[in-house]
Order: C-alpha cells, then sequence, then structure tokens
C-alpha cells in the first residue's frame, strides 16, 4: 500500500513559517496585502475566493477583493491594474483567469507588475524560472509539487522524473523546477507515443494533463512517487485526477490524492510569495 502524500501536513508547516515572517513585518509596520481581481461572479471563482481568503487569515496576509463587472472594458481593466501596481499598501496581484473573451490575456499580462505577480503569469517571471535566476515568483501550483516532495523528503537529485502536461502554468514550470533539483527529466504530453514505457522508467511521476485515465494501472511500478496535480470530474461526477489512483495505492511507494494534495497547497504557496513579495519592499 502507497503512503498518501496529503497536503494538510505541508500547509500546516508552511503556514506556521509564512505567518512568523507576516508577523514579523507587521511588528514593522508592514502588512502583508494580496489584491484579487475577478470580473463577474462565476461560481468556481467565488467559491476560490472565498477558500484563499479563509486561508490568507491564517497566515497573517489581507485579502484585498476587486470586483468588476464582466463586461468592463479592457482599457478599464488596464487602468485598474496600473493603480495596483503603484499603490504601496498592495505587495501581489492575483488575477482570475481566465478572462472575458473581450479581453486579451497577453496585454493584461504585460500590464502586471512582475514584482507584485505573486502566481507567476508574467514573462518575467517565467523567466525567472526558465533561468534559475530566483527573480519573480514560479507558478505556484508547480511550486506547490517541488514543496510537498521536500516535506515528505522524497529525492530528488538524480532521479527520473517524468511530467505528463506541457502547460505554462504547471507542465513547462514544474519541469524546470525539477531540474533545478537535478532530476532527469522527461516531458510527455498528448501526442507521445509509448507513454506506459516511459513512465515505467521514472522514478517520480507528475501528472498534470488535465484528463482522467492518463495514467494507468500499466504506467505504474513499485519504487515510484506519483504527484497528480490534474483535478478532473470523472464519469461518476466525483472529482479526480488522471490516474487511477486506485491502482497506485496498489502499485506505487507513495501517491497524492485529489483532492486533498497538490491543489490543497497551493494557495498556501501563494501567500508565501505574498510575504516575500511584502519582504523585499524593506529594502526599498
Amino acid at each position: 500500500m502507497a503512503k498518501v502524500l496529503k497536503g494538510k501536513e505541508v500547509i500546516a508547516q508552511l503556514n506556521d513559517e509564512v505567518k512568523q515572517r507576516s508577523e514579523k513585518l507587521q511588528a514593522q509596520g508592514i502588512q502583508p496585502e494580496l489584491a484579487v481581481v475577478r470580473l463577474g461572479e462565476r461560481p468556481d471563482d467565488l467559491a476560490y475566493e472565498r477558500g484563499l481568503t479563509k486561508r490568507a487569515g491564517k497566515t497573517g496576509v489581507l485579502v484585498k477583493s476587486c470586483v468588476y463587472p464582466e463586461d468592463l472594458t479592457q482599457e478599464e481593466l488596464l487602468k485598474e491594474l496600473d493603480a495596483l501596481n503603484q499603490d504601496p499598501s498592495v505587495h501581489g496581484i492575483l488575477i482570475f483567469r481566465p478572462l472575458p473573451k473581450t479581453i486579451d490575456d497577453n496585454a493584461v499580462r504585460a500590464a502586471l507588475a512582475p514584482d507584485k505577480d505573486v502566481d507567476g503569469i508574467t514573462d518575467a517571471s517565467q523567466a525567472g524560472v526558465y533561468t534559475g535566476s530566483g527573480k519573480g515568483f514560479a507558478p505556484c501550483t508547480a511550486e506547490a509539487c517541488i514543496r510537498l516532495l521536500k516535506h515528505f523528503e522524497i529525492p530528488m537529485e538524480g532521479k527520473r522524473a517524468v511530467v505528463i502536461g506541457r502547460s505554462q502554468v504547471i507542465g513547462k514550470p514544474v519541469s524546470l523546477l525539477l531540474l533545478s533539483q537535478n532530476a532527469t527529466v522527461t516531458i510527455c504530453h498528448s501526442r507521445t507515443r509509448n507513454l506506459p514505457e516511459i513512465c515505467q522508467n521514472a522514478d517520480i511521476i507528475v501528472a498534470a494533463a488535465g484528463h482522467p485515465g492518463t495514467v494507468t494501472r500499466d504506467c505504474l511500478r513499485s519504487g515510484q512517487t506519483l504527484v497528480d496535480v490534474a483535478v478532473n470530474v470523472g464519469a461518476d461526477g466525483k472529482m479526480c485526477g488522471d490516474a487511477d489512483y486506485d491502482a497506485a495505492l496498489e502499485i506505487a511507494d507513495a501517491v497524492t490524492p485529489v483532492p486533498g494534495g497538490v491543489g490543497t497547497v497551493t494557495s498556501t504557496v501563494l501567500m508565501d510569495h505574498v510575504v516575500t513579495a511584502a519582504e523585499s519592499t524593506q529594502n526599498k
């Protein structure tokens, strides 16, 4: 039976660390603050914002909700973003995406100040991940994968890692973060041939394709760690990842659950980024 790598264990430790740093800043008159930019009232956005605000309260981060109508023009949104960029009390900005089709996502990403881009969506942040310069922030979910592996003391150095998925949000950045930990990384995707054979050779599998059933029983072997990042709705209407969870429990050495795994760590990583951004203002 595989060890289940639950996110709540990672969160508990990270919450304490972030809260201590936040309280230290507050003692110096600096209140870490995250501005959440939301257009419209999508139920999933509202649910995420509620969870985010609750998580922020445990770390000493203040959440400022910036809610606009769904028909807000691109010009108006860019003006609002500029005001947040210039506001010294705001240390991080999170933009709920996808944006309405009337708004150019690239223009919005380009308008966001890189030093306040706590979710790693700007080109500058992504360049920091690519070069390993330490500038900017990695996408939170990608970093949450690494934090989880480190917390449970899963070795990465010298290990063979297979990442299934090539998105800018998870697949590509988590591949680079694994490389920075000296893992040997193979990136797979929907066009990859012989996926089971490739996965069988992996010590670590990060499943981030967004398709239920991508990681099947024949992809798995003993000795592996499976990090299932995807959040899907299965045929039975229940939330599931990319992997056959029951098979992973039976075969692999360690596996993250869905829900209750990587996704739960993501919001706390976001708070860590906000506090880090606030700390950087001390020297300005």
